[in-house]
Parts: C-alpha cells; sequence; structure tokens
C-alpha cells in the first residue's frame, strides 16, 4: 500500500475526507506539533481537534510499521523460494499486524519442533498422502510401514504415523484462516474465567474467587484487577470455550474424504492441532488483546481525569495557608502571597504523641493574623481528617472574637512528597528540608493547580485506575501528551511561568525553557514575542511553534497578550484598521458587532485580508477576551468553613461536593469528609450510563444526595439522581 492509500484508509475509519488526512500527516511530518497544528492550520486540516489529530498520527504510525514488517516478510519468504502471487496479494492486502503474522506463521523460521524432527526423519510425504485422503482401503500401517528407516531414527509404522500427524497438526495450526476461524470463535463464545488459588485467605480479590464473563462483554476493570490478581498468585484465570465446537469448526477444512482409510487419522491430527498447538497460543494472544484494550482504557481515563484537575481553576485574590497533615512527623505550615511567593513557615503538633492543640492554633492564628491568611488548603492524606477538625474549630474560634473571615478546603496531596525531595523543589527552596517543600507545593496548587501540578509526575498525582499494571511507556506518552494539551490550551505568562511550565509549550524542550528562563534572570522581562528569538536554543521553527501560546500581559504589543499568532498580526491590524478600531484592547470588543453591521460575511472578510475563515474566528474571539484563561469559566472549588462527619449525614441528605476521581463504575465525589462518597455509575441518572465521563469531569461542583452511610468501614454511598 502507498501513502496515498494510507490516507484513504484512516480517511474511511475516522469518517474524514482524504485531505484532511493527507494535510494533517504532512504537517506532523514536518515537525510541527499537536497543539500548534489544531490552533494555527485549521484550514489545512478542515479545523480537526487535538484527539482527531493525535488519532491520525496514532493510525499513520500503525500502518508504516505494518508495511515495514510486510517487507521484511515478504523478502523473508521470497528468499526461501516459496513466494506465490496469491500469497504475496494477500500479505499486501492485509491491514492487521495480526493478520499479517498469521500468513508469515508457516514460513517463520523455527524452533525444533515435533513437526520439525518428524520431517527431518523423511515423514513429510506420509502426512501428504494421509492429508490427501485417497485411499478408501487397505491398513494406514501398511502405508507407514514403508517410511521404516533405523538410520533415521523411525523404528516401526507407528512412529512412522505419529510423526506424519505431527506434521499434519502443524500444518493446521500454521493456517492462516483457521486462525482466524479459532480466533473469532474463541472471542465470541469463550469466557474468561478465574479462580482462587485459597478459597480461605482474604483478600481485595474476593469477588474474582470463582468468576466467568463472556469474553466479549468483560470490562476494562475487571481485566485489569483479574490480571493483578493472577501476577499475585491469589488467582488462577483461563480463557473456556467448546472444544467440541472448536474442532467442528476445524473439521470441513481438513476431513476431505469421510470414506478414506485416513480420516480418522486426519480427525485425530486436528484434536492434537487444536488442544497442544492453536488453543494455548489463541488463548495468549486474546488474553493480550483484552489487556491491551484495558490498559489503553485505563490509560484513557487517567487522561481525562488528568486534563480535568490540570484545567480546574485557580483560587485568586487569597493569601493561602498549606497543611501537610502528619502524626508523629507533626502537621507542615507554610504561607503564600497572592503569586505563590513563599512567606513563612512552621511545623505544629496537633496531634499524637505530642497532642499539642493549644499551641497549634495559636501558632495558626499568629501566621493568619501576621500575613493576611483567607484560605487554608490541607493535604487529604494521613491526620487529615483530625486536622479539618483542629481548622474548622479554630476558624469558629476567630468568627466569635469578630476576626476576618477565614475558609478552608482539604485538597489533594498526591505527588506532594514526590514534589518535595525533585530538583524541581531542590532549585525553587534550596534552604529548606524536604519535608517543608511539600506544604507549599499544597498551598500553590490550590492557587494554580496547573503551574503546580506540571512539577510532578503525572503518574503520581493520583487520578488514574491501575495506573502501575498498565504499559508504563504508553501511560508516560499520554499523560505527557494530555499536560502538552492542558498547558498549551490555557497559555502561560512568558515572564513569570517556571521552567517547568514552559517545557510543555508547544515547540520548547526542557533546555530552551530553562534557557527562557535564564534570560529572564539577565536580561529581565520580555517585552515583545519577538525577543523570545534572543534566546539561545530558539530558532524559527521553535519561536513559530510556541510564540502563539506564550504570554505578555503588559508588553508592548497587546497582541502578544492574545491568542493570536504573530504570524496573523498584520492581517489583525488591517482588520482593525478597515473598522477604524484603535489597537487599545478596550475597544476591540466593538469588533464583532461593526462587522455585523456592515452584513459582510466572514468568508468574504478573510478573504479580503489575506487568511482563512477559521483562523479570522480566532482572532475576533481573541480580540474579545484579551488575557482570556478558559479555566475560569470552570466550576470554583468549594470553600469551607465547618467540618462534615460520618455521624452528621443521614439518608437523603443533599449536599454540595466536588469531584475528585471519575472511574469506570461511578465517580469519587469529596464531600468534607475524610474519604470520598461514591456514585455508583448506577446513581448518576435516571437512563443507563455506559460512561460516567459523558456524565462528570474531575472538578466538577455536584449535587448529591446520601443514600447509605456505612460507619465501620467509613463508606458513603450517594446518588445524582433528583
Amino acid at each position: 500500500m502507498t501513502e496515498k492509500d494510507f490516507y484513504q484508509l484512516i480517511a474511511q475509519e475516522t469518517s474524514l475526507k482524504a485531505f484532511q488526512v493527507a494535510n494533517t500527516v504532512e504537517l506532523l511530518d514536518e515537525g510541527n506539533t499537536v497543539p500548534f497544528i489544531a490552533r494555527y492550520r485549521k484550514e489545512a486540516t478542515g479545523k480537526l481537534d487535538e484527539e482527531q489529530i493525535r488519532a491520525i498520527e496514532d493510525r499513520i504510525r500503525y500502518l508504516r510499521a505494518l508495511q515495514e514488517r510486510k517487507e521484511t516478510v515478504l523478502a523473508s519468504i521470497r528468499e526461501q523460494g516459496k513466494l506465490t502471487p496469491e500469497l504475496e496479494e494477500k500479505i499486501n492486502n492485509s491491514l492487521k499486524m495480526q493478520e499479517l503474522e498469521d500468513l508469515y506463521l508457516p514460513y517463520r523460521p523455527k524452533k525444533r519442533t515435533r513437526a520439525t524432527v518428524a520431517r527431518e526423519k523423511g515423514l513429510e510425504p506420509l502426512a501428504d498422502i494421509i492429508l490427501a485422503q485417497e485411499f478408501e482401503t487397505g491398513d494406514p500401517l501398511e502405508y507407514a510401514g514403508k517410511f521404516i528407516d533405523e538410520a533415521k531414527g523411525v523404528s516401526n509404522a507407528e512412529e512412522a504415523l505419529q510423526g506424519a500427524l505431527d506434521i499434519i497438526a502443524e500444518i493446521i495450526s500454521d493456517d492462516a484462516d483457521i486462525r482466524r476461524i479459532i480466533r473469532d470463535l474463541t472471542r465470541n463464545r469463550g469466557e474468561l474465567v478465574s479462580q482462587t488459588r485459597d478459597p480461605e485467605k482474604e483478600t481485595e480479590f474476593e469477588l474474582y474467587y470463582d468468576f466467568r464473563e463472556p469474553v466479549k462483554r468483560i470490562v476494562p476493570h475487571r481485566v485489569l484487577a483479574i490480571n493483578r490478581g493472577e501476577r499475585e498468585d491469589i488467582l488462577r484465570v483461563k480463557i473456556e470455550v467448546d472444544e467440541r465446537m472448536m474442532n467442528d469448526a476445524i473439521r470441513p477444512r481438513y476431513i476431505r474424504n469421510s470414506r478414506s482409510i485416513f480420516s480418522s487419522l486426519v480427525d485425530s491430527a486436528i484434536q492434537d492441532a487444536y488442544k497442544r498447538l492453536i488453543a494455548p497460543s489463541i488463548e495468549r494472544e486474546i488474553r493480550n488483546e483484552l489487556t491491551e484494550k484495558a490498559e489503553d482504557h485505563a490509560i484513557g481515563v487517567f487522561a481525562t481525569n488528568l486534563k480535568n484537575l490540570l484545567l480546574q481553576p485557580p483560587i485568586k485574590g487569597h493569601v493561602i495557608m498549606g497543611i501537610d497533615p502528619g502524626y508523629r512527623t507533626g502537621c507542615k505550615v507554610a504561607v503564600i502571597d497572592e503569586t505563590g511567593k513563599y512567606l513563612e513557615g512552621e511545623t505544629i503538633y496537633p496531634h499524637p504523641p505530642q497532642n499539642e492543640v493549644f499551641q497549634a492554633k495559636t501558632v495558626i492564628r499568629s501566621l493568619i493574623d501576621r500575613h493576611g491568611v483567607t484560605l487554608i488548603a490541607i493535604g487529604n492524606g494521613t491526620a487529615s481528617r483530625e486536622t479539618e477538625v483542629m481548622v474548622a474549630d479554630l476558624i469558629s474560634e476567630i468568627k466569635q472574637a469578630g476576626g476576618p473571615d477565614v475558609y478552608y478546603m482539604i485538597t489533594s496531596e498526591a505527588g506532594a512528597s514526590v514534589y518535595s525531595a525533585s530538583k524541581v523543589a531542590q532549585k525553587e527552596f534550596p534552604d529548606l528540608d524536604a519535608s517543608m517543600r511539600g506544604n507549599i507545593s499544597i498551598a500553590r496548587r490550590v492557587l494554580d493547580p496547573l503551574a503546580e501540578l506540571v512539577k510532578i509526575d503525572p503518574k503520581s498525582i493520583g487520578v488514574g485506575l491501575y495506573q502501575h499494571d498498565v504499559n508504563q511507556r504508553k501511560l508516560e506518552d499520554s499523560l505527557n501528551a494530555t499536560v502538552e494539551s492542558a498547558v498549551n490550551l490555557v497559555g502561560v505568562d512568558l515572564n513569570t511561568a517556571s521552567a517547568s511550565l514552559l517545557r510543555y509549550i508547544s515547540g520548547l524542550s526542557s533546555r530552551t525553557a530553562e534557557n527562557i528562563v535564564k534570560h529572564r534572570e539577565e536580561n529581565g522581562k520580555f517585552n515583545r514575542r519577538e525577543q523570545l528569538n534572543d534566546v539561545k536554543g530558539i530558532g524559527d521553527i521553535a519561536f513559530q511553534q510556541s510564540a502563539g501560546f506564550l504570554r505578555i500581559p503588559d508588553g508592548e504589543n497587546p497582541l502578544d497578550n492574545t491568542s493570536i499568532h504573530p504570524e496573523s498580526y498584520s492581517a489583525t491590524k488591517i482588520l482593525l484598521d478597515k473598522f477604524n478600531i484603535s489597537d487599545k484592547p478596550a475597544d476591540w470588543k466593538t469588533l464583532r458587532e461593526k462587522i455585523k453591521q456592515t452584513s459582510i460575511h466572514l468568508e468574504t472578510l478573510a478573504e479580503e485580508i489575506g487568511i482563512g475563515e477559521p483562523t479570522l474566528e480566532d482572532i475576533l474571539i481573541s480580540l474579545e477576551k484579551p488575557g482570556r484563561d478558559p479555566r475560569e469559566e470552570m466550576p470554583q472549588a468549594i470553600l469551607r468553613s465547618d467540618v462534615l462527619t460520618l455521624d452528621d449525614l443521614r439518608e437523603g441528605m443533599v449536599l454540595k461536593g466536588t469531584v475528585r476521581n471519575v472511574v469506570d463504575f461511578g465517580a469519587f465525589v469529596d464531600i468534607g469528609l475524610k474519604r470520598d462518597g461514591l456514585v455508583h455509575v448506577s446513581e448518576m441518572g435516571e437512563k443507563y450510563v455506559r460512561n460516567p465521563h459523558k456524565v462528570v469531569s474531575v472538578g466538577d461542583v455536584i449535587t448529591v444526595k446520601v443514600i447509605a452511610v456505612d460507619l465501620e468501614k467509613e463508606r458513603v454511598k450517594l446518588s445524582m439522581k433528583k
């Protein structure tokens, strides 16, 4: 297949036009990033979004790898002198790697098998006689007797027959059509079965101690759970399927003459081929297939949750206190100002074994008064609940004494310890112990989640399911792409962004991000986007890819604080001049109304100023809201001043909560307790919900009703039904 064939195929698979696929692949091959293509090359791609572009990128990579493998396979078979026109056509037309490998199987160099040993003994002609099934009279042993050869290790007719049947079994096993039939039957009729090795042992896998479910219906999270149970030697797992049905599926292709004296021998070879060779191989394939699909699904869930978490709105206008709770080592406390600057930190010991509650409250109150703290962010780890009770009690005392309004919120501390020991943290706070850095991270991730969470390995952020059980390379690639997407969607301030944030900007790397920060430190702030070209390592391509995603709020050119790319500045100026609008952002909001008044069509206007209509529409949006942060349109976090306990809950109680994690079976919701409550997928709506992500996202603020409280296990079941 040619590249053009690939484009047509991908277009058919994705319901896109061939030109969209071809142009997208060309842009990717030229080294353009996905965010850049999605945002600034809409005319070329027909306005494809990032998800569509990445799908094309993945598919073209697969098809190119398939084509490369085809060439290797064809060369190998041709070298053996066994390549027929029919086989070559089948190989060239194969669209799946598995299909190609099935075709190659009979010609692939093998280790010594029972069949290869039999061939070495000269028994292949006997196998051909048996397979032909032409003889209807006589004794098979008579025919086999002609192949007795002591020198070759064939002592009697029975050994000759067995060797011939071994050859036939391998021929059947190597038949691509048979493998396809058995594979499809196993997928559609097989059941994944798991059983415990020790029924008396209590584990988290008890649901799967005696479990079976059709292969075609089993959901991804169960596959991963069963895999983990098998890996930990708790479960025995297999695929069960009707063996007789499988043999019946093979027989029509190989039982050619039921009256032949050899037909029963061929039938025994069929049963041997299935049980010994085909079934174990197909089971491995389908287990791998189930695992790969489950892993891809889990990675997709993780990526979706991560993006929603990263896009949580910043909580502005607060001096924030971050508390990293703990027992023996105390609670680490840090205060940051409205810009994220670290002001002061302390360690308090309100919990066992010290129980210095009064002293802890005194320290916190002193920090609140000294720095004007208005929001306290408490990490949700060990001792979180006890710390929350203490903070809520202190806020009540402050309120009763006529003090300032102070609120608190519980925030995820996942990854804070990873950050505190990282090189980034050491560079930011070289004079602080690692134990004192995590609380700063907790405070900063409330101030600006995106800017802070990019400093942490995405796998450590804690919004996935079975993330340690999936392909780590795939997971890393997906999460990095997710962070890249989120960062470029929001854009960053060129004069304040950290190197950790800048490195995710389209066209930049860790090295060029560090160089930008270094350039700022040595030369002062950037006044124009064009000054990026003065940074070491940033050439024309890096500038083109990155410039539109970097903002300068108070620069010389107001357009530098928009998502308008510098390559469209001249067109933007022509547009503004055409409608007599100044370069002052306050006047830009009138542009769309003036265009409407003229009744000029956007397509015509775009042509007049020399750009495409999609680019014109993006320019208009950017001019309407310069410096726009899309996160501001997201639901705001819930700030609390009093504490909720399990004892306070009653069935039927209606509460507000924040979605913390979304998984296949539902969503975990923070309602102010130590543990998040669960809204099972069956409680997400009046109608059946197949995909929870279609209903809620991480960070959503939702109304829930308490439907069950388990005090012993500290579990709360919630419902979104009205």
